[in-house]
């Protein structure tokens, strides 16, 4: 090869990406399954406020309904399967026990779909919160093997649920870790998380590290007792 030719061949290399050159997603519907609860409750309506059109989802709709009239904002409410076909991105926020037999009931309903799992596999015991490691690694990779036709990624574990649902708060002063195993899907769910003011979503790898992740919510459970807190997480440097 000539010197002419690899010259050619680096004028052909495409400029790299701006990391920070995320996708609109205003105009996405999000599903939240798992919405009644306080995570999933707190999360619809951080995004709702943030202008997102949001489905509250639930193994009952009424209890769904009446979770998004206490919310208002435009929410919705639906069971799970009519709040998975509905949305174009879905939250799973469920208990960790209710994991996969909801994921199990909801696959064809999920296919196509790009699914946020939010999930923290802990245990509690005398000493406090633990983690737990599912026998796929992580409840991320857990999501992934029940819908094998689901782009599934994972974030949102280090959110307190009571500064999501206090009114009053205005800015919720966080970064969120943001794995999976597409760059596209990972950066729409950045650009969701930046919805929210205050708020920063920040990539952190494959899914086969969610793991360590999920189980960091042990010690930020163990860090709010101490210091009477409702803390997050900052990436230096970025």
């Amino acid at each position: 090869m000539t010197t002419n030719d690899s010259a050619a061949d680096g004028a052909q290399k495409p400029p790299a990406k701006d990391p920070w050159d995320l996708p609109d997603v205003s105009g996405l519907v999000v599903g939240v399954l798992g919405g009644t609860g306080d995570q999933g409750r707190g999360l619809a309506y951080r995004l709702a406020r943030a202008g997102q059109k949001v489905i509250i989802g639930s193994r009952a709709a009424e209890r769904a309904e009446a979770a998004a009239a206490g919310l208002g904002l435009g929410v919705e409410g639906a069971d799970n399967a009519e709040c998975a076909r509905r949305s174009d991105v879905v939250i799973v926020a469920v208990p960790w026990d209710g994991h996969a037999k909801t994921l199990e009931a909801l696959r064809e309903e999920l296919a196509g779909k790009l699914v946020v799992d939010c999930v923290n596999p802990l245990g509690f015991d005398k000493k406090g919160a633990y983690a737990l490691k599912p026998e796929e690694g992580s409840a991320a990779e857990q999501a992934a093997a029940l819908l094998p036709d689901s782009r599934v990624t994972a974030a949102f574990h280090h959110l307190s649920a009571v500064l999501l649902q206090d009114e009053s708060v205005e800015e919720i002063d966080t970064d969120v870790m943001v794995l999976g195993e597409s760059r596209a899907d990972t950066d729409l769910v950045q650009a969701l998380a930046a919805r929210i003011p205050g708020m920063r979503g920040v990539f952190a790898g494959r899914l086969r590290n969610a793991h360590q992740v999920e189980s960091l919510v042990a010690n930020l459970i163990s860090v709010n007792r101490r210091y009477k807190a409702h803390a997050g997480l900052r990436v230096t440097d970025v």
